[in-house]
């Protein structure tokens, strides 16, 4: 079949991310699909309208054109309110949504009529696969942005990460041991903070015991985090629930009994995120303190390094995009892990978790 994609420019706060690069582009010309990208879509990334239009895409100005006349709609980042009226019932919206932590967003798709497919809910093999790459780089930031805020400048206690000899390092406690939490412990590691991972599954306990035989492992459940939050100088909350909201572990009670100048770094944000304290930040206003303690609540940690994000995260969507091309919906037939990733439907939720979570009727999918 014959589909006409549309790749949009993001508009959140410094998200600099694009959903294809010309080689993707490229890729899906020479399959027969006609290629509109937004003007100055990739170039927080790198990549120069000429660029896709020597690809063979069209670069079209403004979103409103794009969508009008595309079937198949390509993004970073959930639509935001200015954004929301540009689809429509027949379309396909592939892209980062989030539904579980965004009930109003959920409820203007289902009014668009458009059919949503979230990376975050795509798997394969029981992995996450769309989320990972992002998950990677978050996790990898974590304590990078711990580090950063720890400084007695930023307002932090002024324990170095690292320590020096004779000083004890700064401890960083990550909650969660899957591939965010192993991602930042490994930088963790590397930079020579005392690192302390909270996980409640006992298998997983025992490969990350293997993986980071330097650092604590540790069964999680609340004491087990009260007992280490107070100790800690950088909290990570890296939990994630498959098209659920994030678990609330972190309670007020908790980060009241950190010291004053520790930080906490929500990786889990743009799912709620783990504390209850945390509330969604931007880039241009990353942190805010609660009780003494710094908040980073970036719910788009991996914009700030656009090329390396785009590059990784395109490499994961490309294969899916270029299926949803070929195919439409029926790309999702017969691959229940690509199926996994349609959320919305025509008006209905077709996720349970996200029914479940949002309080919303469930409808199976019509594919």
């Amino acid at each position: 079949m014959h589909m006409i994609v549309g790749c949009l420019r993001e508009i959140k706060d410094n998200e600099n991310r694009v959903a294809l690069t010309p080689s993707g582009a490229r890729e899906l010309v020479k399959r027969g699909h006609e290629v509109l990208v937004e003007n100055d879509a990739g170039a927080g990334s790198g990549f120069a309208d000429q660029e896709y239009r020597g690809a063979g895409a069209e670069v079209v100005q403004g979103p409103r054109g794009i969508c009008e006349r595309a079937g198949l709609i390509l993004k970073i980042k959930e639509p935001l309110k200015s954004e929301r009226g540009y689809f429509r019932k027949g379309q396909i919206l592939f892209t980062y949504f989030h539904f579980a932590s965004d009930r109003e967003l959920a409820l203007a798709m289902m009014r668009s009529g458009a059919s949503c497919v979230a990376y975050e809910t795509v798997e394969r093999e029981g992995r996450t696969v769309l989320l990972a790459p992002m998950s990677e780089i978050a996790g990898k930031m974590a304590p990078l942005m711990g580090c950063y805020y720890l400084a007695k400048p930023r307002g932090g206690s002024g324990v170095l990460f690292s320590g020096v000899s004779g000083v004890e390092p700064a401890t960083i406690l990550i909650l969660g041991g899957g591939f965010v939490g192993r991602s930042a412990a490994r930088v963790s590691v590397g930079l020579g903070a005392r690192t302390v991972i909270l996980e409640k599954d006992p298998e997983t306990v025992s490969r990350l015991r293997k993986e980071f035989p330097t650092a604590t492992v540790v069964e999680s459940g609340d004491a087990a985090i009260r007992e280490n939050i107070s100790k800690a100088d950088v909290a990570v909350g890296a939990v994630l629930v498959r098209g659920e909201k994030a678990p609330k572990l972190i309670t007020r009670d908790m980060v009241k009994s950190m010291r004053p100048g520790s930080v906490i770094v929500d990786v889990a944000i743009d799912q709620g995120g783990v504390a209850e304290t945390s509330r969604p930040t931007t880039h241009s206003d990353p942190v805010f303190t609660v009780d003494g303690v710094i908040h980073y609540c970036v719910a788009n940690m991996p914009g700030a390094f656009p090329r390396t994000s785009t590059l990784a995260l395109t490499n994961a969507t490309l294969p899916y995009a270029v299926r949803l091309a070929d195919s439409g919906l029926g790309a999702l037939k017969g691959d229940e892990g690509f199926a996994k990733g349609l959320n919305i439907q025509g008006g209905r939720v077709v996720n349970r978790s996200v029914a479940d979570t949002l309080s919303l009727e469930w409808s199976p999918a019509a594919l």
